[in-house]
C-alpha cells in the first residue's frame, strides 16, 4: 500500500489568488476537470484541514473562478487570502469510472516496479509542463527520474494494491521522437 494510507488524505482543488472588486471576491485557480466545479464539493479547507472555507456564490471568467467566500466582506480581508492552497477530503471526491482515469493524489506514494516485479521506487509526482503528464520517481538507488506517463511506460496500476508497473523507454526511442 502507498505510504501514507493511514493518513487522512486531501487533495488540492485549487489556489485563492487575488481579490477581485471591493466585495470581498477572490478568484480561485480551479484544479477541477470542470473549473466552476470546485464549488460543489462542499467547505474546502487550507492544508493543516485548521481554516474552512466555504463557497457561497461562484461564476466563470476567462480561466478562473470568481468566488464569495463564507465570512469575506470586503477586499481587505480577501487580499489576506492570496496564495492559500484549497483542499478537500479525498473521500468526497468519487473516484474515476474510467480505468485510464485517475486523481494525481492516488499516484503519488504508490510503489514503482519493473515488469520482473522488482521494485524501482515510489511515485513523487505527476507532472505537467504542457504537452503531456510526466510522472517523478523517486529511485530506491537515489535521486529521482523523469519518464512519460503514458500506457507504454506505465502500463499496469493497481491503486488497490499500491504499485505502478514501469518500462523504462529506450533511450534510441525517446530520441527518434524527439527527431520526429
Amino acid at each position: 500500500m502507498p505510504e501514507n494510507a493511514d493518513k487522512p488524505q486531501l487533495v488540492l482543488m485549487g489556489r485563492i489568488g487575488a481579490a477581485h472588486g471591493i466585495r470581498g471576491e477572490v478568484r480561485i485557480k480551479s484544479h477541477t476537470e470542470v473549473p466552476i466545479d470546485i464549488a460543489s464539493y462542499g467547505p474546502l479547507t487550507d492544508k493543516t484541514g485548521a481554516r474552512r472555507f466555504e463557497i457561497v456564490n461562484a461564476r466563470l471568467a476567462k480561466d478562473m473562478v470568481i468566488a464569495r467566500l463564507k465570512g469575506v466582506t470586503d477586499r481587505t480581508e480577501a487580499e489576506k487570502l492570496n496564495g492559500t492552497d484549497l483542499y478537500v477530503a479525498r473521500s468526497a471526491i468519487e473516484t474515476p469510472e474510467d480505468e485510464d482515469e485517475f486523481l494525481q493524489s492516488d499516484l503519488i506514494g504508490l510503489e514503482v516496479r519493473d515488469t520482473e516485479g522488482r521494485r524501482l521506487g515510489r511515485i513523487k509526482a505527476i507532472l505537467n509542463y504542457g504537452a503531456s503528464d510526466i510522472v517523478e520517481v523517486a529511485l530506491d538507488a537515489g535521486g529521482s527520474a523523469l519518464f512519460p506517463f503514458t500506457r507504454a511506460v506505465v502500463p499496469e496500476i493497481d491503486i488497490d494494491q499500491g504499485f505502478a508497473t514501469l518500462v523504462p523507454p529506450d533511450e534510441s526511442e525517446v530520441a527518434d521522437a524527439d527527431a520526429s
